[in-house]
Protein backbone atom coordinates (compact mmCIF):
# COMPACT_ATOMS: atom_id res chain seq x y z
CA UNK A 1 0.00 0.00 0.00
CA UNK A 2 2.39 2.14 0.77
CA UNK A 3 3.53 2.23 -2.73
CA UNK A 4 0.14 3.31 -4.01
CA UNK A 5 -0.30 5.66 -1.96
CA UNK A 6 2.91 7.33 -2.95
CA UNK A 7 2.11 6.98 -6.88
CA UNK A 8 -1.58 8.30 -5.74
CA UNK A 9 -0.06 11.39 -4.10
CA UNK A 10 2.48 11.96 -7.12
CA UNK A 11 -0.31 11.94 -9.13
CA UNK A 12 -2.82 14.73 -7.09
CA UNK A 13 0.37 16.56 -6.84
CA UNK A 14 1.38 16.41 -10.81
CA UNK A 15 -2.46 17.68 -10.88
CA UNK A 16 -2.02 20.37 -8.58
CA UNK A 17 0.84 21.53 -10.35
CA UNK A 18 -0.57 21.54 -13.46
CA UNK A 19 -3.62 23.36 -12.27
CA UNK A 20 -1.43 25.80 -10.57
CA UNK A 21 0.64 26.31 -13.54
CA UNK A 22 -2.42 26.93 -15.83
CA UNK A 23 -3.84 29.47 -13.08
CA UNK A 24 -0.37 31.24 -13.02
CA UNK A 25 -0.76 31.37 -17.00
CA UNK A 26 -4.16 32.82 -17.33
CA UNK A 27 -3.61 35.42 -14.67
CA UNK A 28 -0.41 36.53 -16.76
CA UNK A 29 -2.75 37.16 -20.06
CA UNK A 30 -5.02 39.43 -18.04
CA UNK A 31 -3.33 42.51 -18.32
CA UNK A 32 -4.52 46.35 -18.33
CA UNK A 33 -5.23 46.92 -21.84
CA UNK A 34 -7.01 50.17 -21.47
CA UNK A 35 -4.38 52.37 -23.48
CA UNK A 36 -4.20 50.19 -26.38
CA UNK A 37 -8.12 50.44 -26.49
CA UNK A 38 -8.16 54.07 -26.16
CA UNK A 39 -5.51 54.55 -29.33
CA UNK A 40 -8.45 52.24 -31.23
CA UNK A 41 -10.65 54.48 -30.40
CA UNK A 42 -9.07 57.07 -31.17
CA UNK A 43 -7.97 55.90 -34.34
CA UNK A 44 -11.43 55.43 -35.44
CA UNK A 45 -12.81 58.90 -34.94
CA UNK A 46 -10.30 60.45 -36.54
CA UNK A 47 -9.97 58.30 -40.10
CA UNK A 48 -14.36 58.13 -40.66
CA UNK A 49 -13.88 56.47 -44.44
CA UNK A 50 -16.32 58.28 -46.79
CA UNK A 51 -16.92 56.94 -50.04
CA UNK A 52 -17.78 59.53 -52.88
CA UNK A 53 -21.23 58.59 -54.11
CA UNK A 54 -20.58 56.62 -58.48
CA UNK A 55 -20.72 59.71 -61.06
CA UNK A 56 -23.91 59.95 -63.37
CA UNK A 57 -23.04 58.15 -66.36
CA UNK A 58 -24.91 59.43 -69.93
CA UNK A 59 -26.85 56.62 -71.50
CA UNK A 60 -25.00 55.23 -74.47
CA UNK A 61 -26.90 55.98 -77.47
CA UNK A 62 -26.47 53.59 -80.05
CA UNK A 63 -26.01 54.25 -84.14
CA UNK A 64 -27.50 52.25 -86.18
CA UNK A 65 -25.06 52.75 -89.83
CA UNK A 66 -27.58 53.08 -92.90
CA UNK A 67 -25.14 52.62 -96.01
CA UNK A 68 -27.95 53.76 -98.69
CA UNK A 69 -27.53 57.13 -96.93
CA UNK A 70 -23.65 57.43 -97.36
CA UNK A 71 -21.07 57.93 -99.99
CA UNK A 72 -19.52 54.89 -100.56
CA UNK A 73 -15.92 54.54 -99.23
CA UNK A 74 -14.52 53.15 -102.17
CA UNK A 75 -15.57 55.24 -104.70
CA UNK A 76 -13.73 58.54 -106.04
CA UNK A 77 -14.91 61.35 -104.05
CA UNK A 78 -16.18 62.77 -107.33
CA UNK A 79 -19.79 61.24 -108.25
CA UNK A 80 -18.78 59.20 -110.84
CA UNK A 81 -22.24 57.58 -112.09
CA UNK A 82 -22.56 55.84 -115.72
CA UNK A 83 -23.08 58.82 -117.33
CA UNK A 84 -20.40 61.25 -116.04
CA UNK A 85 -17.76 58.08 -117.20
CA UNK A 86 -16.48 59.45 -120.35
CA UNK A 87 -15.49 56.17 -122.20
CA UNK A 88 -15.15 58.10 -125.37
CA UNK A 89 -12.54 60.35 -123.45
CA UNK A 90 -13.58 63.61 -124.93
CA UNK A 91 -13.15 65.33 -122.14
CA UNK A 92 -9.88 67.12 -120.59
CA UNK A 93 -6.94 65.98 -121.57
CA UNK A 94 -2.79 67.12 -120.80
CA UNK A 95 -1.83 67.86 -124.10
CA UNK A 96 0.69 65.33 -125.69
CA UNK A 97 2.87 67.10 -127.90
CA UNK A 98 3.59 70.34 -126.07
CA UNK A 99 7.25 70.63 -124.67
CA UNK A 100 7.10 70.58 -120.89
CA UNK A 101 8.00 73.56 -118.69
CA UNK A 102 10.67 74.13 -116.23
CA UNK A 103 8.18 74.51 -113.44
CA UNK A 104 6.54 71.56 -114.31
CA UNK A 105 9.07 69.97 -112.37
CA UNK A 106 8.73 70.87 -109.42
CA UNK A 107 5.17 70.47 -107.01
CA UNK A 108 3.21 73.53 -106.72
CA UNK A 109 3.80 73.42 -103.03
CA UNK A 110 7.38 73.95 -103.62
CA UNK A 111 7.19 76.75 -105.36
CA UNK A 112 6.58 80.48 -104.42
CA UNK A 113 5.43 83.30 -105.83
CA UNK A 114 7.88 86.59 -104.83
CA UNK A 115 5.77 89.50 -107.47
CA UNK A 116 5.01 91.00 -110.17
CA UNK A 117 6.59 92.57 -113.17
CA UNK A 118 3.96 94.62 -115.16
CA UNK A 119 5.27 96.63 -118.49
CA UNK A 120 2.50 98.65 -120.42
CA UNK A 121 -0.61 96.09 -120.93
CA UNK A 122 1.33 93.17 -120.30
CA UNK A 123 2.58 91.81 -116.93
CA UNK A 124 4.10 88.53 -115.55
CA UNK A 125 4.46 87.15 -112.33
CA UNK A 126 7.71 85.83 -110.57
CA UNK A 127 8.00 82.36 -109.18
CA UNK A 128 11.11 81.20 -107.18
CA UNK A 129 11.73 77.45 -107.76
CA UNK A 130 13.14 75.34 -104.45
CA UNK A 131 17.11 75.91 -106.34
CA UNK A 132 16.22 79.28 -105.69
CA UNK A 133 15.68 80.16 -108.83
CA UNK A 134 13.89 83.11 -109.73
CA UNK A 135 11.44 82.87 -113.63
CA UNK A 136 9.16 84.98 -115.11
CA UNK A 137 5.71 83.64 -116.36
CA UNK A 138 2.06 84.81 -117.58
CA UNK A 139 -0.87 83.68 -118.59
CA UNK A 140 -0.57 80.25 -120.80
CA UNK A 141 2.24 78.80 -118.73
CA UNK A 142 2.47 75.72 -117.45
CA UNK A 143 3.45 75.04 -113.32
CA UNK A 144 3.68 72.19 -110.81
CA UNK A 145 3.19 68.71 -111.47
CA UNK A 146 -0.48 68.98 -112.95
CA UNK A 147 -0.51 70.07 -115.83
CA UNK A 148 -1.51 73.32 -114.13
CA UNK A 149 -1.99 76.20 -116.39
CA UNK A 150 -1.82 79.82 -115.69
CA UNK A 151 -4.95 81.23 -116.27
CA UNK A 152 -4.55 84.37 -114.34
CA UNK A 153 -1.93 86.61 -112.65
CA UNK A 154 -3.01 89.29 -109.81
CA UNK A 155 -1.30 91.36 -107.59
CA UNK A 156 -1.32 88.85 -104.71
CA UNK A 157 -1.84 85.65 -106.38
CA UNK A 158 -1.63 83.24 -109.43
CA UNK A 159 -4.64 81.50 -110.19
CA UNK A 160 -4.15 78.05 -112.40
CA UNK A 161 -6.11 75.16 -113.58
CA UNK A 162 -4.89 71.70 -112.77
CA UNK A 163 -5.61 68.59 -114.71
CA UNK A 164 -5.88 65.72 -112.33
CA UNK A 165 -6.42 62.07 -113.39
CA UNK A 166 -9.84 60.56 -112.10
CA UNK A 167 -8.84 56.93 -111.78
CA UNK A 168 -10.63 55.64 -114.71
CA UNK A 169 -8.95 56.85 -117.44
CA UNK A 170 -9.87 60.47 -117.62
CA UNK A 171 -9.13 63.75 -116.33
CA UNK A 172 -10.72 66.37 -113.87
CA UNK A 173 -10.17 69.78 -113.96
CA UNK A 174 -9.18 71.42 -110.29
CA UNK A 175 -8.58 75.30 -109.72
CA UNK A 176 -5.07 76.18 -107.62
CA UNK A 177 -3.30 79.31 -106.71
CA UNK A 178 -0.04 80.27 -105.35
CA UNK A 179 -0.23 83.51 -103.11
CA UNK A 180 2.85 85.75 -102.97
CA UNK A 181 4.77 85.25 -100.41
CA UNK A 182 5.94 86.99 -97.61
CA UNK A 183 9.72 87.92 -97.09
CA UNK A 184 11.75 85.47 -94.69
Amino acid sequence: MNQTNSTSRRSSLRIALAALAATAMLTGCEKDMTDLEEFVAQTRLKHQGRVDPLPDFVQYESFTYAEMDLRDPFRPQTELTAASVNLNNSGPRPSDNRNREILEAYPLDALKMVGILKQRASSWALIQDPDGTIHRVQPGNFAGQNHGKIVQISETQINLVELIPDGISGWIQREAQLALGEEE
